[in-house]
């Protein structure tokens, strides 16, 4: 059961919000801020390559992994084949995790790896074995991490990931460091001063002034961060891991990312963050209100566009891990047919007739289909989502719609990730069911 009361109230949000998952989605433009700040002194500006590789190999824990490799795909248009190496081991635990090149790769390819943990064993002997075939290597992960020393062993490129602006105080933790004693508080500088206060404003917050003394506020052990998961790539954390690299194939002329493409992303995530914000009543807050349409809904999640399909199986992964909501995903038009016989039977929207009589305080709700359009451009005459609409309209099934409002493919995708970030968070904090 969803309790919508607890949708429009902020304080109550808040404080259900244990793991902090709203500040993390309204911090995602302040992380590619960041990010891009320390992808520019690593020196992914200055690189030179010599053209683009034959394949981009992309390695990581959980969806760190899995949505990098799937957005950079998304993205690059299939100007170049990128493929997940995904991780074998008994446990998603991060020591269980064990990485294998594929035999084909070699000196023509690149080996990236994202993560916001940095402590697993596998990724390290997977940079040796890339070091032994002669692949170039590029890591995003914690700063002083083990995974920093192979990569730097091995001749590759270490960007350290962009942690979280601490918004309540003129200082930063580093919560992702393996070594105790470098683990600390640092000054925030103006840039991200700025982005803290910009991400306070979308949370409803009154933000301190940046002069304003406080302590530093104390730093989790390692593991406990919400960020350091195998599980799902939590809002923030996906940005701060994908913007290195977005430069770094805007370098080797696989996407368009420049840094100013970057900053027009960072802005239109900080519009979306006012939009979708704890304190934007439900009526007029598109992520509230999807997540509202989605209790006790069995979504189907229909996309048209590689971008749209990609953020579609991110929101997907979301629901199932934040929310432990079930989700069903296919791109447009084969989703018609794939997914066409939902629509007529036990999950339909008129299955049961007395339906509407149901004491709906004794007995559970039934879960009901119900269809999510998602498309990254304007519909068109060749396109399949009016298809979609008249199937449902036709079936009794009640369909929501989310489109970006323009721009560029990356804006795009920014919009879609974040309205869908909001609204897997706000379904998990207001279930009652929820984790």
């Amino acid at each position: 059961m969803l309790d919508e009361s607890l949708l429009d109230a902020p304080e109550a949000l808040a404080r259900a919000d244990a793991r902090g998952l709203l500040r993390g989605a309204a911090e995602s433009g302040a992380r590619i801020r960041t990010a891009a700040r320390h992808a520019a002194e690593a020196g992914i500006g200055d690189l030179k390559p010599d053209g683009r590789p034959r394949a981009v190999l992309v390695a990581g824990p959980g969806a760190a992994g899995s949505c990098t490799a799937d957005l950079l795909g998304a993205l690059s248009g299939g100007n170049c084949p990128v493929s997940l190496i995904a991780p074998t081991g008994v446990a998603p635990a991060p020591g269980a995790l064990r990485w294998t090149l594929p035999g084909w790769a070699g000196p023509l390819d690149l080996l990236v790896i994202a993560t916001p943990d940095g402590t697993e064993p596998g990724l390290p002997r997977l940079v040796e074995q890339a070091y032994r075939r002669g692949c170039a290597i590029v890591a995003v992960a914690p700063d002083r991490s083990p995974l920093t020393g192979a990569v730097a062993q091995a001749r590759g490129l270490m960007v350290p990931l962009a942690t979280a602006p601490n918004a309540s105080a003129p200082y930063a933790t580093d919560g992702y460091s393996t070594d105790p004693y470098a683990r600390g508080a640092h000054p925030l500088d103006a840039d991200e001063a700025e982005d803290a206060a910009r991400a306070e404003g979308a949370l409803g917050e009154a933000p301190a002034p940046y002069g304003t003394p406080s302590v530093p506020q104390p730093v989790e052990p390692p593991g406990t961060a919400p960020d350091e998961m195998t599980g799902p790539a939590l809002p923030g954390t996906l940005w701060a891991l994908l913007t290195p690299l977005l430069l770094l194939v805007d370098r080797i002329g696989l996407v368009s990312a420049p840094p100013a493409a970057l900053q027009q992303v960072a802005d239109r995530l900080d519009q979306v963050a006012e939009r979708c914000g704890p304190a934007i009543a439900t009526y007029t807050n598109p992520a509230k209100t999807l997540a509202a349409e989605l209790a006790g809904a069995l979504p189907l999640l229909w996309t048209e566009g590689p971008v749209a399909a990609a953020a579609g199986r991110r929101f997907a992964g979301l629901l199932a891990a934040l929310a432990g909501r079930p989700a069903l995903v296919a791109e447009l038009p084969g989703a018609l047919a794939a997914h066409g016989a939902l629509l007529s039977g036990a999950f339909a929207g008129g299955a049961d007739p007395d339906d509407f009589f149901r004491d709906r305080v004794e007995e559970p709700e039934a879960l009901r289909a119900r269809i999510v359009l998602l498309h990254d451009e304007p519909v068109g005459p060749v396109s399949a989502v009016p298809t979609a609409r008249e199937l449902a309209l036709s079936h009794d099934t009640p369909f929501s719609e989310l489109e970006p409002a323009g721009g560029s493919p990356l804006e795009s995708a920014a919009e879609l990730l974040a309205i869908t970030d909001f609204a897997a968070v706000y379904l998990a904090l207001a279930s009652a069911d929820g984790t």
